[in-house]
Formats: C-alpha cells, structure tokens, sequence
C-alpha cells in the first residue's frame, strides 16, 4: 500500500454527530461556537468621551485628541478603548455606518482564538461606542470665562496694520489659529490669549519664522497652594516687531552699513521676512540683516513711509544695467500735481527699469521738500544725495471689476474706540492696499490662501477670465491659485500638542 495515497479519516461530532475531520476537540465549528465564546470578557458596549466644545475624543487620563468620523485615528482610538483584545487575536476592524447625530460609534471585529486543546475559532462581532459629552480643560475655562493663562502682546509701533494683516493670512495658511483662544486689537498692535503658556511660547517662535521680532517676560501670581507647592501664574509675553515695512525709506547706522558690504545709508527696504532686505535703489546693491540681534542692536527706523509717497509720470527713461530681477535705469521724472502748472523735472537713477516705461506713473520720496529729524539722517552727513527723488513703485491702472478671490479673516475683538466710523474706513483702505500688494507680487501671493468668491455670477467670472491683463500690466491670478473656502473659520478647535497637556 502507497503511503502517500492515504486519506485521512472522517470521525462524528462527538455532540450532533455530523461527519467531520478529526480535530483536538471533536466537535465541527457550531458545536464548538455553542460551548465557547472566545468573545467573553470583551465589553460589548464602551463609553467614550468627546468634548461638546471642539470636538476632540478624551484619552485617559488627561489627553485629548482630535479624529474625524471613521478615520484611521478615530479606529486606533477605540480600539485602545477595547478592554480584553489582548487575550485573543484580531484579524481585521472597522467601522459600521451610523448616523453622525446618534452619539454612537459601532465597530465591527474578527478575532481568533485557540480552544479546547488548540482548535483555532474565528468569529466577527460588533462593538457599540456610547459618545458622552465632556468639556475638555481648555473649553471648561473658556465657559468659565477663564479663558487664557498666558497672552502674547505682539506690537508694531506703526501708524497702519499692513504687518498685522500678512500675520493673520500666515496663521490661517499654517492652520494656527485652532491654538489660540482669543484674539484682541489694540492700538499698536493684538493681543494673542492661550491656554497655557507652551502654547503661547510655540507661537512666538512661530512669529520668528516670519518677521525678527524680541520679546519680555513677566508673570503675576494668581493663586498658591503652600501644602502642595503648587502655583498658578498667568504669563505675559511683550513682543516687538520692527517698526519697518517694505517700500520704507530707511537711513541706516553708519557701523552697520559698512558691514553691510559699505551700502550707501539711505535704502530702501525691499522685504522683509525673518530676514530685513534692503536695496539701494541708485546703485543695485542688496544688503540684509538675517539675525534678529543684529537689527535690535541698533534699533533704528523708518524715516519715510508710504504716506509720504508722491506721483510722478516717466517722461523720460533709458536703461544702464540688469541686476537679477531689477535693472538700473536713468529716468526723468515730474510730479503728476504740477502738470500743466510747471515744467519742473527731475533727474533720477531707479531699481525699476525693467518695469518702466515712458508715460508711466509711478510713486516716490520727494527729498526736496521732506523735512527729517537730525538723529535721523546723522550717517548721511558728508556724503551727497543723488537725486531729489526716489522711486518706489509703479502704479498699476486696474480694470473696473469685482475680483473673482478674497482672503478668510479670523474672528478679533475690536477694542474699545471713540471714533469707530474713522476706524473702520483706515481698516477698509489698509485691507485694500494690501490685497492691490497681493495682485502685484506673485511671490507674496504664493504664500499665502486666496479663496473663491461665490458673489460673482458663472457667465461674468468666465468673461473676466478670458480679458487680457496685459493692458494694466498685472499677472492674473489664475484659477489654480485659488482654493474653496475653509467653512466655518474659528478659533477653537485645533489640533493640541501632547506635550501641551
């Protein structure tokens, strides 16, 4: 007889007597199932806690995370919820569909587990998450109206909020504003309210990322437990930021423009991140302060802003030099005011030959008629002027029409102010100029959200489309550049460090 060719024998179930294959149990797969339940000891229902304010799931003892519905975090969440799983072996999960407004989670499991002398069972189960509603420690102090532990007071000494509104995009672009409880306009500047104070520390060194800001700290004690030696401090963090914006006319210190490469002390200040740019608009050359020390070891300011810029008209230019994305040019120039009432012009070296043309408009400093404090322009004593004028920007003629993007805003407090009407017109002319800023710098555009407009009808935004841009000199901004609208922008709600709770 060929051993190879032999079958294996069939017994009876030692219970209903059908015909099986032997196993350690003797018994086929339902009578097992009925003497057995490899589920035992596995909860069938679980509560699980969820904060009513933002949303987020308690994970004891103290953290909370955030999980969207049927999400993979959401699953591992309960399955650590799941006491017993350690016992058997799981072989898949996953969620079963329930209304989102029920307060239930159910999520099925297929588990194995040896029995009855090694007699491996499987078997698919479902378990029900009971959601109770829990108010997280953050949102109970903001019910509380205990709403912050620490606030950074973030300050620009500057007569226009431009530095603040390029902050604001920065925070929803990054998706920081869910860190911060509140925020709060003040004259120089907002005030920035946290939970506790890593946040709030977190958010300072995210501002460094952006512009060189320096900052204090200081911390008043709201109340002390001396038995268990525990205090309770609420934190104040006085940030600065430099009194600089682009397109201001800067005279630097002498000290620093030698090292500087010997850059002429009157600049112009080209940009500014983390890192100040200067440019000397008569001869090319860049300079730039990239340590934050360095710019608060000197401290210095603006001595002209953009309210002091004056229209000229181009009446003459030739071009001299290209130099990365400028191009020195030799213009004359009048001042659009006193056309047809004087035929005064004057000559000039520009930065922006490659953008300029005969019949242009363009904004400028008319240093024959600025009046400048000394302490202000002492590192210009002995050197000449080049020109009475310098130019800054051109002017752009826009076509009349409504433009198919807008910026989100975050929800700020308005502080208390006796002429609000004068207010909220500065605010409507700041908001406008930065967004003509946003139109002419692709660059400054790329890093930021532009979102869809829904006030436009469909036929009008695709003729809008189709117009050419190339009269007024403006990139467009093309539909790729825009993104939907985030829904329901706020303040609470976002995502928590692990190391903040």
């Amino acid at each position: 007889m060929n051993f190879d060719q032999q079958t294996i024998g069939r017994i009876a179930c030692c219970l209903c007597g059908t015909s099986i294959s032997p196993n350690p149990s003797n018994m086929c797969i339902k009578c097992i199932m009925s003497q057995v339940d490899i589920t035992e000891g596995i909860p069938k229902q679980v509560e699980a806690f969820c904060c009513k304010g933002c949303g987020r799931y308690l994970s004891p003892p103290n953290y909370w995370l955030t999980a969207e519905l049927e999400s993979k975090e959401l699953l591992t969440y309960c399955l650590k919820r799941i006491r017993g799983l350690s016992k058997v072996n799981l072989v898949d999960a996953g969620f079963v569909w329930t209304e989102p407004h029920s307060k239930r989670l159910k999520v099925k499991l297929k588990i194995q587990k040896a029995v009855l002398g090694g007699t491996i069972v499987q078997q698919d189960f479902i378990i029900e998450f009971v959601i109770q509603n829990h108010f997280c420690d953050d949102c109970h102090r903001t019910e509380a109206k205990d709403t912050w532990n620490a606030v950074a007071q973030v300050r620009q000494k500057v007569p226009h909020k431009r530095t603040f509104l390029w902050i604001e995009q920065m925070i929803i672009k990054h998706k920081y504003h869910g860190k911060i409880n509140s925020i709060k306009e003040e004259p120089d500047g907002l005030d920035f309210y946290f939970s506790n104070q890593s946040s709030c520390v977190k958010f300072i060194n995210f501002l460094q990322s952006f512009v060189p800001v320096t900052f204090k700290t200081s911390k008043q004690l709201m109340s002390a437990d001396l038995k268990s030696n525990v205090y309770n401090y609420k934190f104040t963090y006085s940030v600065e930021i430099p009194p600089l914006c682009r397109d201001d006319l800067v005279c630097l210190p002498s000290k620093l423009a030698q090292q500087l490469g010997n850059i002429s002390p009157m600049v112009l200040c080209q940009k500014i991140t983390n890192i100040l740019y200067f440019i000397d608009p008569f001869t090319l050359q860049m300079g730039e302060i990239s340590e934050p020390a360095r710019y608060w070891a000197y401290g210095f300011r603006s001595i002209a802003t953009r309210e002091r810029l004056v229209e000229y008209l181009i009446m003459d230019i030739d071009i001299v030099q290209y130099k990365g994305k400028f191009a020195l040019a030799e213009a004359t120039v009048a001042r659009a005011d006193t056309m047809g009432k004087s035929s005064k012009t004057y000559f000039t070296l520009t930065h922006l030959g490659n953008i300029l043309n005969v019949g242009d408009s363009v904004l400028g400093y008319d240093l024959e008629n600025a009046n400048f404090n000394d302490a202000d322009i002492v590192p210009m004593k002995g050197r000449v002027v080049r020109s009475e004028v310098i130019l800054v920007k051109k002017i752009f003629q826009r076509k009349n029409r409504p433009r198919n993007w807008k910026l989100a805003n975050l929800e700020i407090e308005v502080g208390e102010n006796k002429d609000k009407k004068s207010k909220l017109r500065m605010a409507a002319r700041e908001n406008e100029e930065f967004m003509r800023d946003l139109e002419e710098d692709t660059e400054m555009r790329g890093q930021i959200n532009l979102y869809k407009t829904d006030d436009l009808p469909v036929e009008k935004e695709k003729e809008n489309d189709m117009e050419d841009d190339s009269e007024d000199g403006l990139a467009p901004i093309q539909e790729s550049e825009l993104i939907d609208m985030i829904d329901n922008l706020d303040l609470g709600g976002g995502d928590d460090d692990t190391e903040d709770q």
